[in-house]
């Protein structure tokens, strides 16, 4: 990782003159909606090793000295309509072969043994198994004491629900009784226990964060790909590694939202526990798959 970072005023400058940062991944791609945990958010992801971490955020937002000095910059604003989407599918189409991930702000990557790997060993472990997109489940994380914490984040008072998780066969159309195979739709965390508040689109915790572009590979809005093998959890002969973001960006929608932060005064019930920040906890929990990864 670099320690001069680049400012760019918009996607098509990177695209132009940011062509030697974008020549090796895996790259990072943090899309900032609004200013909590910003640098939080950026540290992790250059600690996990990518080649380049890219922030997608207004000019107006301020970084740390020591984010500033690692992250680059590109002119973005999710609240004026800029899609993460569209942005996502330009770079795409832009770097064939290259690994590309993408989360929020207030999202931490982690994947097995990500203390002592680097996200670029894993891709290589990855692809050496044929595979050319990773599985996460988007885990949700909430501060416990939300009179201190009212938008439900907090680094130090993190808690994650333990159980509660479950899997529905994705058919291939809607009304469909045909299964897709290898994929599944997958529930849980807070869209699950306050799903009243949040829309069925919207419910899913599995998102394919982590892949190789290629020609014609396009996005959808449900976090899957045109390419139906990336949205599999497996290879056809055995499990595949997964990885986990722990995510506060549901917990902190529900409580600024009106319609539901009313409703809300504590996350908390009786499968809540403390968030340890570390990969042992996620595999213990069953929340991520080391596959044939030792």
């Amino acid at each position: 990782m670099p320690n001069t970072a680049m400012n760019f005023s918009d996607v098509n400058a990177l695209l132009s003159s940011g062509q030697a940062l974008l020549a090796k991944g895996p790259i990072a791609l943090i899309f900032v909606e609004d200013e909590v945990e910003v640098n939080s958010t950026l540290r992790h992801h250059v600690d996990l090793k990518f080649q380049q971490v890219f922030a997608f955020m207004p000019p107006e937002f301020i970084l740390a000295p020591d984010v500033a000095d690692h992250v680059h910059r590109v002119n973005f604003d999710v609240a004026q309509g800029s899609s993460y989407i569209d942005t996502v599918n330009r770079l795409i189409a832009a770097l064939p072969d290259i690994w590309l991930y993408y989360c929020f702000n207030a999202e931490y990557l982690f994947f097995p043994f990500c203390e002592s790997r680097s996200v670029g060993e894993l891709v290589t472990f990855h692809s050496e198994e044929r595979r050319d997109a990773m599985l996460a489940y988007v885990i949700d994380i909430y501060a416990k004491d939300l009179n201190s914490n009212d938008n439900g984040v907090s680094l130090e008072d993190a808690h994650l629900d333990r159980s509660g998780y479950y899997a529905l066969a994705r058919k291939k159309r809607a009304g469909s009784d045909d299964p897709r195979e290898r994929q599944l739709d997958f529930f849980g965390g807070l869209r699950w226990r306050y799903e009243e508040h949040v829309p069925p689109n919207k419910r899913k915790i599995d998102r394919i964060a982590l892949f190789r572009a290629k020609a014609d590979l396009k996005l959808r809005e449900n976090h899957t790909f045109s390419d139906e093998e990336y949205n599999t959890y497996a290879c056809p002969w055995h499990n595949n590694l997964t990885a986990a973001i722990m995510s506060f960006r549901t917990a902190k929608a529900l409580k600024t939202n009106p319609g539901s932060t009313f409703d809300i005064h504590n996350f908390c019930w009786h499968n809540t526990a403390p968030f340890e920040w570390h990969s042992r906890q996620l595999l213990d929990l069953g929340l991520m798959e080391p596959g044939q990864w030792f």
